[in-house]
């Protein structure tokens, strides 16, 4: 009983990889391509030539002075106005009424629980508010900027940007562990950012090589097993 069910089992490998082992093929080939050279390469990041950073110039503006020299600046709507966030030549991110110029303050505990609550389904269910420093930032954020962490009942995090009032990230339980299998996937668990290093080129390779093999030996002929 248990020959004949093996046997079977062996027949139905053997159909399996003719339906499975030219994709696997294929996804190991375009894999092994697309690892083998840096994502910035690829992007062509290399071939950008620095230019010196230089301030924007706004005619008649209160937002751009020598004395706020600013990098750049994007308009959102914040409480029913128009609000600019600044961000300034050495980094600093302000945030004030268009119009007026004036300066708004750091979003506080309170604001950031009112944004989400606002702006993200479920986001009135809080578990917790974190305050987390641009150095100390949870690793599912990965951003050096402050951010206050609403933690929902249903495992999201969420988090607002102290200086900007804007959300600048959802965390899902399943986005955490989509990240967790990135890193897998990619063999970095330390950043999961670096798609082509020495060991995922070899692995991808060996996979490949692993791959064509397999495929080859479909099409070898095979002796009918004698009968028992």
């Amino acid at each position: 009983m248990a020959k004949p069910l093996m046997l079977r089992f062996a027949k139905w490998h053997i159909w399996l990889g003719w339906l499975v082992g030219f994709p696997i093929l294929m996804w190991m080939a375009t894999g092994l391509f697309m690892v083998a050279k840096p994502i910035e390469e690829v992007r062509g990041n290399h071939l950008r030539i620095e230019q010196q950073a230089e301030p924007l110039i706004i005619a008649d503006s209160q937002l751009a002075t020598p004395e706020r020299p600013l990098k750049s600046m994007h308009v959102v709507m914040q409480e029913g106005r128009a609000v600019a966030i600044l961000t300034t030549m050495d980094g600093r991110v302000e945030r004030v009424v268009l119009e007026t110029g004036e300066s708004l303050p750091a979003v506080d505990a309170a604001t950031a629980r009112n944004i989400v609550a606002e702006r993200i389904v479920g986001g009135d269910r809080v578990a917790s508010v974190t305050r987390y420093a641009a150095d100390e930032v949870p690793f599912d954020f990965r951003r050096p900027v402050p951010v206050w962490q609403v933690a929902l009942e249903d495992g999201t995090n969420v988090y607002v940007g102290e200086q900007t009032g804007e959300i600048e990230a959802v965390r899902t339980r399943w986005w955490r562990m989509f990240d967790f299998m990135w890193g897998l996937h990619i063999l970095d668990l330390e950043t999961r950012e670096d798609t082509s290093h020495p060991i995922l080129i070899v692995f991808a390779a060996l996979g490949l090589m692993g791959a064509l093999l397999g495929c080859i030996l479909m099409f070898r002929r095979r002796k009918a097993m004698p009968r028992g």
